[in-house]
């Protein structure tokens, strides 16, 4: 715990130098929200979630317990919830669906039909909201993502799960590219390695999207009180 907070202390003192030079430039500008949210959650997934995985994040029963803080107003507002898995059919031989990325992670471990790459329980998904099984970091990468947003007119993308390295961070910057505006609610976000998740948030919040704590995303959802519209700043 100590060597976290000694982490935690060392990149603050970086992160504010460093935002001091990209204010100057004109970064770390904010995005907003829109009117029309959806809630996707990336890989909160048993081989994220839960220990004993070669994927397993750490501090993941906050995570799980801070997601579903953004569920909630989510859910009531009937907004689209969407949720990402990562899993492969064929693992073996030389015709895997892992592409070159198994070669570099343990992409086998992810077996499509397995435990591992079931949403978390404690997330109660509804029969209503999607779960998509995606082969790459991205969730727009290759999958249907972006026409299921269009068709339901979203203009926000509040994007929670894991990682912040990879999973997170690339459906971001797809989501900005695609025309959305990408809100990141801080609490809501994984990784292996506490400095990535800090420095990633630090420099998708300068460049990529909004990185806003749980209670501001929350209380924007709340404020739309059933019926889509601006959040009060």
């Amino acid at each position: 715990m100590k060597n976290d907070l000694d982490l935690q202390n060392a990149l603050k003192t970086v992160f504010d130098a460093d935002s001091a030079l990209y204010q100057n430039r004109g970064f770390q500008r904010r995005i907003g929200y829109g009117t029309r949210p959806a809630v996707v959650n990336i890989d909160l997934a048993n081989a994220w979630t839960r220990p004993g995985h070669a994927f397993t994040c750490a501090n993941c029963d906050e995570i799980i317990e801070a997601t579903n803080r953004v569920l909630k107003p989510a859910r009531d507002l009937k907004i689209p919830i969407i949720f990402t898995t990562t899993a492969y059919a064929v693992t073996e031989g030389p015709n895997t669906d892992m592409g070159m990325w198994g070669r570099k992670i343990p992409c086998e471990t992810l077996r499509l039909g397995s435990e591992a790459v079931e949403i978390d329980s404690r997330l109660n998904v509804r029969s209503d909201e999607h779960i998509i099984i995606k082969k790459r970091a991205s969730a727009f990468h290759g999958t249907m993502l972006a026409g299921l947003l269009r068709a339901a007119d979203v203009d926000t993308v509040i994007i929670t799960g894991t990682t912040a390295s990879a999973c997170v961070r690339n459906t971001v910057e797809d989501a900005i590219a695609e025309g959305f505006r990408p809100i990141v609610p801080r609490e809501t976000i994984g990784d292996r390695i506490a400095g990535a998740i800090e420095w990633n948030l630090f420099d998708i919040d300068a460049k990529f999207g909004d990185v806003e704590p749980v209670e501001n995303v929350v209380r924007y959802l709340e404020g739309l009180n059933g019926a889509p519209r601006k959040a009060v700043e």
